[in-house]
């Protein structure tokens, strides 16, 4: 580690790619050292923060709304692109971390989904920042078996069968060059959903990750995003350092002078907001959205009949999993929340057909 310096690690990826789960179990490992961590999820509703407030460990609780500094130590950007906001609102919250730096052993900053690590890690060469903090590592989680599947592929024709076999999955190619400019910035690559992978599917990851990084950026494959902590942190790659000569699709697009072509421009996002629900009817209808719609990313809570507890839901593409995580609070409404990210889907229409199939 740089000599009084904080070491940050920024984790980067797209959306379903298992950040959230990481940083979960990084805070899981953390036993004595003191973790600031910054969430800049994409949609209205931070649901990717909740989760992590309320998985089954030490996690903080009672942060307060916007930028404000809570006494735990956990910090929330407002929500949008982080190459857009990061001038108003990450400066401001870095500040008040280097002004408790005595206090802060290691940053997490969990990017958005849609966001761009180079413009975040350029920011750590910024006055104020500098002389107190070093990127000690971008790590980019890729979906392992999302990229075996071709998803974000360089060869177009896989790219078109795959959206052919698949209508539910979007494959625009703001897509692959969001991918490959999250590549590009990595110190490390963590490959999740390992377990999903075969021998062929897992050299297929690997060669596509190999095109765009040096060979001597490593790559870790997990489940569950369970990694050791040795592995994670400690990297010490000053990417700030460095970071002025990777050339990636955004310096393209900035450098034609179009305004402002972000690939979060091409998506939709939107949260539905309904009562109490019956689990297995949701499960349905949700699968069946996903079928019939462009819609690649659903998560959030539910609040289910005769269940005390709160029931996560999350859809990646066809794949949709639902757990328990904790006890509905006395104070608090039992409400389902979902938060719907898709190309060209319209909010009123979701809404009507979860109301009718619910409420059948």
């Amino acid at each position: 580690m740089q000599l009084n310096k904080i070491p940050t690690t920024i984790v980067t990826g797209f959306l379903g790619s298992g950040k959230t789960t990481l940083l979960s179990n990084v805070l899981k490992q953390a036993a004595g050292k003191r973790i600031a961590v910054i969430v800049n999820e994409f949609g209205e509703l931070d649901i990717d923060s909740d989760l992590l407030r309320s998985c089954p460990l030490d996690c903080p609780e009672g942060v307060e709304e916007g930028n404000q500094r809570s006494d735990d130590g956990f910090y929330e950007l407002a929500n949008g692109c982080i190459c857009c906001t990061v001038e108003e609102e990450f400066l401001p919250v870095m500040q008040q971390l280097v002004a408790r730096r005595d206090d802060i052993d290691h940053i997490l900053i969990e990017t958005s989904g849609l966001a761009l690590p180079k413009p975040l890690v350029q920011a750590f060469n910024w006055p104020g920042i500098k002389e107190h903090c070093t990127v000690d590592a971008v790590i980019t989680v890729v979906d392992g078996a999302a990229v075996a599947a071709g998803r974000f592929a360089h060869d177009e024709g896989k790219v078109q069968a795959q959206r052919l076999a698949d209508e539910s999955l979007d494959h625009d190619p703001s897509l692959q060059e969001l991918l490959d400019d999250q590549l590009s910035a990595a110190d490390l690559v963590v490959v999740s959903k390992n377990d999903l992978l075969n021998d062929e599917e897992r050299a297929r990851v690997q060669a596509i990750i190999a095109h765009e990084v040096p060979s001597t950026v490593k790559t870790v494959y997990i489940e569950n995003g369970e990694a050791a902590l040795d592995v994670l942190l400690g990297i010490d790659a000053a990417t700030e350092s460095r970071i002025d000569e990777v050339h990636n699709h955004h310096d393209h697009h900035h450098a034609h002078g179009e305004h402002h072509d972000h690939a979060h421009d091409h998506f939709d996002s939107f949260v539905v907001t309904l009562g109490e629900v019956q689990s297995d009817l949701l499960q349905d209808t949700l699968t069946q959205l996903v079928e019939e719609h462009n819609i690649f990313r659903v998560k959030g809570f539910a609040a289910v009949h005769g269940k005390p507890m709160r029931q996560v839901f999350q859809v990646v593409g066809t794949r949709l999993d639902r757990y328990f995580d904790r006890l509905w609070q006395p104070e608090e409404v039992r409400k389902t929340q979902l938060v719907f990210i898709g190309k060209g889907i319209s909010k009123e229409q979701i809404e009507n057909i979860l109301h009718d199939a619910l409420s059948a």
